[in-house]
């Protein structure tokens, strides 16, 4: 068994795209609509990727507050920077349990916190 996506009921497509896009920058793989009222869309490089589902009906997303995304980058300065220039707060952090890792927070259009 290997590891294939993480699904993310969003509220608005177009926002979540352009987050995941340009602050995470993950391409889109595919993206496609199901039936009338719903869309979904896969971003990512590799084997595991995202997928965001749009549902036009359904008004009500809830984002558990003790899951997160991780995602690694080359210089965390550089990113904290970078997500202050695309107008994002920092969530929380910059957070360093040990001398090799060092991480923090934003959040996504629907709540969801990014590390």
């Amino acid at each position: 068994m290997k590891f294939a996506h993480t699904t993310i009921n969003v509220k608005s497509m177009e926002e979540s795209l352009k987050f995941y896009q340009e602050v995470v920058r993950l391409p889109v793989v595919r993206r496609f609509a199901v039936g009338s009222d719903t869309e979904i869309a896969f971003l990512g490089e590799g084997d595991t990727l995202v997928e965001l589902i749009f549902n036009e009906n359904n008004e009500d997303i809830n984002i558990g507050n003790d899951i997160s995304l991780g995602f690694s980058v080359e210089s965390l300065d550089e990113t904290m920077a970078f997500v202050k220039e695309k107008g994002i707060q920092i969530h929380s952090g910059p957070f360093q349990p040990n001398p090799g890792t060092k991480f923090f927070y934003v959040l996504d259009p629907n709540g969801l916190k990014i590390q």
